[in-house]
C-alpha cells in the first residue's frame, strides 16, 4: 500500500495528514492522488467510507500552495468550490478540511440551510479560499453577488449520483455554467456510481478526466458482519432491547419514517437508553448538537431516517440496526456503510417483520449475496417498559400538535399558497370543477329544445 510520505506533498499538507492519523492511502486515494497532483481531472467511483474526501482535499490544498495567489481585497472569490447534496455532508467536509488544512493559511467557509442566514452571509462576504456548500444556498448567495465564481481553480462535485436522486441537477448545472472553462481549472467528481447521467457531467464540465473505479467483490463494506432476524412486529422492540443489552456499544438505528424514528426515541428513553432522533425536520442547531454528541461518544444511540445515511464519517459506530429495511436497495448499502469505516470492523443487523420482508429480495439481489439469518432465543427478548396512561395521553397530544403544525405550514407557505401541486390556488379563487358527462348531455338537449333530464313530453317538441 502507498504511504502518504512517498508523495511529493507540501509540508503544511503533510502535517495535516499526520494530525489526522493517516499513514497509508486507501485504494481510491492511491489511484486518484498521483493523477490529481499532476493536475489531471479525476472522476472517481468508490463505495462509501473509502477516503474520497481526504483525496480531493489533499489535492486541492496542494494545488493552492503550489500556485499561491494573493487574496482578493474585496468580496469573496474562492479558489476551491466543493458542492455536496446535503447539509450533513457539507458539515463533514468542512470538518475534514479544517483538520487537514489546519497548517495552511487558507480560509474555509461552509454554507447550507437551517442556520442563521445573515450570519452565514456575513461570514461568506468576508472572504474565503475554500467554499463548501449545498446547491440551493450557493445559488442564493451567488445571485446576491455575495461570492463570485471568477477565480475558482478547483471544482469538486461530491456524491454526484445523489445530486440526481435529490433533484439538484438543474441547480448544479446553473452553478457549473458560471465557472471558468474546464481547461482553466482542475475538477474532481466522486460518486458511488458512474452511471450514464453522471458521466454526462464529466463530458460537459470536465477536461478529459481520468476515470477511476474502485469496486470490491461485494457492494457492501468488506468488514461489515451482516445479520437478519425475522421477527413479528410486536416482538421487534423487545428483541431490539435484548440485542442492545447483549452487545451494548454505540448504535445507529435506521427507520423509514420520521414518525417511527420519534416513537423509537421515546421508547428507548423510557427503557433506559440515552437516544436522540435525527430526522429531516430537526432544526440545524439541534441537528449539529445531536451529531456532535454521537460522534464524541456522549450519545450512545442515534435513531435516524435516511437523511443521515450518506456522506457521514462517524468513528467507532459498532452497530447499524435497520429497524425497517429500506425500500431502495442502495439505501441499505449506504446505511450499513456507517459502520466498518476506514478499515474498522462493524456489525449490521436487520429486523425483518412482515412489511420489511417485501424489501429483502431486492436488497439481496442488489448486493449479490444472501444475508445470513439468525434466530433469536427466548432469553434474548427483553420486556418493554410501556408508557402509563398519562404518558399515552401526552404522546397523543404531542402527535396531534405536530400534525396540526404541519398542516398549518402546508396551508401557509411563504408565498401564501399551499404546497405541492395545490400551490397558488388560493390566489386564483375557488376551484372550478369540470362538468359531469350527464350535466353536459342535459345542457346540449336544452340548447336543442329538449328540456331537462326527464322524459320528453308527448306530442313532439314542447
Amino acid at each position: 500500500m502507498m504511504e502518504f510520505s512517498t508523495l511529493d506533498l507540501p509540508e503544511a499538507v503533510m502535517q495535516g495528514i499526520r494530525d489526522a492519523g493517516f499513514v497509508t492511502a486507501t485504494p481510491i486515494q492511491e489511484a486518484a492522488l498521483p493523477l490529481a497532483l499532476r493536475g489531471k481531472d479525476v472522476a472517481g467511483q468508490s463505495q462509501t467510507g473509502t477516503g474520497k474526501t481526504a483525496a480531493f482535499l489533499i489535492a486541492a490544498f496542494t494545488r493552492l500552495i503550489r500556485e499561491s495567489e494573493p487574496r482578493s481585497g474585496h468580496g469573496s472569490e474562492p479558489r476551491v468550490l466543493i458542492i455536496a447534496p446535503t447539509r450533513e455532508l457539507v458539515v463533514q467536509i468542512e470538518s475534514d478540511a479544517r483538520l487537514l488544512g489546519q497548517h495552511t493559511p487558507f480560509r474555509i467557509q461552509a454554507v447550507y440551510g437551517g442556520i442563521d442566514y445573515n450570519k452565514q452571509r456575513e461570514s461568506l462576504a468576508a472572504g474565503c479560499d475554500v467554499l463548501v456548500g449545498t446547491p440551493g444556498r450557493l445559488i442564493d448567495y451567488l445571485k446576491q453577488h455575495i461570492w463570485s465564481t471568477r477565480r475558482v481553480e478547483v471544482l469538486v462535485i461530491d456524491e454526484a449520483d445523489r445530486m440526481f436522486d435529490m433533484g439538484f441537477i438543474a441547480d448544479l448545472r446553473f452553478i457549473l455554467r458560471r465557472l471558468p472553462p474546464p481547461e482553466r481549472r482542475q475538477s474532481f467528481l466522486f460518486s458511488a456510481t458512474l452511471s450514464f447521467r453522471v458521466l454526462e457531467l464529466t463530458w460537459e464540465f470536465m477536461n478529459n478526466p481520468a476515470q477511476i473505479t474502485i469496486m470490491p467483490q461485494q457492494k457492501t463494506a468488506e468488514r461489515v458482519e451482516q445479520t437478519l432476524y425475522h421477527v413479528g412486529r410486536e416482538e421487534k422492540f423487545p428483541l431490539l432491547l435484548g440485542l442492545m443489552r447483549r452487545e451494548g456499544d454505540r448504535f445507529l438505528i435506521f427507520s423509514n419514517t420520521r414518525e417511527e424514528a420519534r416513537r423509537l426515541e421515546d421508547r428507548l428513553i423510557r427503557n433506559g437508553w440515552d437516544a436522540r432522533a435525527l430526522t429531516g425536520d430537526v432544526d440545524q442547531k439541534r441537528r449539529l448538537k445531536i451529531m456532535n454528541d454521537f460522534k464524541e461518544g456522549v450519545l450512545p444511540v442515534l435513531v435516524a431516517t435516511d437523511v443521515a445515511s450518506r456522506g457521514l464519517h462517524i468513528e467507532a459506530v459498532s452497530h447499524v440496526i435497520n429497524w425497517d429495511l429500506p425500500q431502495d436497495p442502495e439505501d441499505y448499502v449506504h446505511r450499513i456503510g456507517r459502520t466498518a469505516r476506514a478499515g474498522a470492523a462493524g456489525r449490521a443487523v436487520g429486523l425483518v417483520d412482515e412489511a420489511s420482508a417485501l424489501n429483502l429480495e431486492g436488497i439481496e439481489k442488489f448486493i449479490g449475496q444472501k444475508i445470513p439469518v439468525e434466530w433469536a432465543e427466548d432469553d434474548l427478548f427483553v420486556a418493554e417498559i410501556r408508557p402509563s396512561a398519562d404518558e399515552r395521553r401526552r404522546y397523543a397530544e404531542e402527535r396531534r400538535a405536530r400534525l396540526n403544525a404541519r398542516r398549518g405550514s402546508d396551508r401557509g407557505g411563504p408565498r401564501g399558497g399551499g404546497s405541492g401541486r395545490d400551490h397558488g390556488r388560493a390566489a386564483a379563487g375557488p376551484v372550478q370543477h369540470a362538468p359531469s358527462a350527464d350535466g353536459e348531455r342535459r345542457r346540449r338537449r336544452r340548447r336543442r329544445g329538449g328540456g331537462g333530464g326527464g322524459p320528453r313530453p308527448e306530442g313532439g317538441n314542447a
